[in-house]
């Protein structure tokens, strides 16, 4: 999420049914709904399983690209493939949904998406970027990172549509799709304290990121918002592996007065906390809760199943496709934005409301 103040943003909720809603039903991750859906060949999925998908996905009336009404007769363009651009691809699974949320958006409008991993190397981004722009058959650019932050948008990128994808440029030039983090973290939070919690620890990720600093505006907002006075000795900082939030952990459980709720800045973290917490004899959620973030799909098979909030990927990619077809498709005018999406609760076993006994 962008950080600093004077920042135009939009909140952005769609109540179009998507594969993160059948996902939550169904009890599967996203890349599950995905396969059964579009009848990948080869997948390994349970025919139960795939009922479970197209059950939910009735349900909610999802349908697929090829069952929908068709559009209103677009006119045939030779521009017909976006290139998504990113730093990353390879080492982490946030960039690969999000990929799959433009890809699938692209395919009802009759898009197809080319993906290029740049690995934060100037010269292979210049390549890439040199190959997209020569190519006649690419309508436009989503240009993404790995983790939020600022970038420095090529200078090439102003000859073509561009949307930016969990990052932001200053001066903002272009529409940028970050995650709502500060909501995230407020309503991960929110969560707890209404379940009776008033000594919340919270292990967050690297300090420096933006979408620490954000979670923690969150963390700290919802506790002003119960009446409940911020306490920095609750507070660790992480690296969003499983080791730093078991070491976190169990610093907090071994306090004089520990917090009888955690929340882990990712699930990773989390899983962590839940290693220390049984180290220490504690059971969750029984005696202590433990909140993630991210809904990883290792969070629905942690024991017990891990309560977490959604990093909405799937959404953002969706959104940015949406917007840049828009642009260079329809020929709509789009004024500089930051756009937040905002992720929703999901509430499993790991927390619950606290007992009056002390740890």
């Amino acid at each position: 999420m962008a950080k600093g103040n004077g920042r135009n943003t939009d909140k952005e909720g769609s109540g179009r049914p998507t594969m993160t809603d059948i996902a939550r039903i169904a009890g599967v991750s996203q890349s599950s709904v995905s396969l059964v859906l579009n009848e990948m060949s080869g997948s390994r999925i349970s025919p139960e399983t795939q009922q479970k998908v197209r059950e939910a996905a009735h349900k909610i009336g999802y349908k697929l690209p090829s069952t929908r009404s068709p559009v209103a007769a677009a006119p045939t363009v030779e521009k017909d493939t976006i290139a998504f651009i990113v730093d990353e691809i390879s080492t982490s699974p946030h960039p690969v949904v999000s990929l799959d949320g433009i890809r699938d958006y692209a395919f009802e409008q009759g898009l197809l998406v080319s993906a290029h991993a740049t690995r934060s190397n100037p010269d292979l981004e210049e390549a890439v970027l040199r190959s997209v722009l020569r190519d006649p058959s690419i309508a436009g650019v989503i240009y993404a990172t790995i983790f939020t932050r600022k970038v420095s948008v090529p200078k090439a990128l102003k000859s073509i549509p561009t949307v930016l994808l969990n990052c932001y440029g200053d001066p903002r030039q272009h529409v940028a799709i970050v995650p709502g983090e500060v909501a995230g973290g407020f309503t991960a939070t929110a969560h707890l304290t209404a379940l009776g919690h008033k000594r919340i620890g919270f292990i967050n990720g690297e300090p420096w990121m933006d979408a620490a600093m954000d979670r923690l505006k969150g963390y700290k907002q919802a506790l002003a918002t119960a009446d409940i006075a911020f306490d920095e000795s609750l507070v660790r900082d992480g690296d969003w592996l499983p080791l730093r939030g078991y070491e976190a952990g169990l610093d907090l459980l071994s306090m004089d007065n520990p917090p009888t709720a955690i929340f882990c800045g990712n699930d990773l973290m989390a899983i962590g906390v839940m290693e220390a917490a049984q180290e220490k004899g504690l059971r969750v959620p029984q005696d202590v809760s433990v909140m993630g973030y991210d809904d990883q799909e290792l969070a629905r098979y942690t024991h017990p199943p891990l309560s977490t909030l959604v990093l909405p990927n799937y959404e953002m990619g969706q959104k940015a496709a949406e917007i840049l077809i828009d642009m260079a498709i329809h020929g709509k005018q789009t004024r500089a934005m930051t756009i937040k999406v905002d992720g929703p609760l999901v509430v499993r076993e790991t927390t619950a409301v606290q007992r009056s006994a002390h740890l």
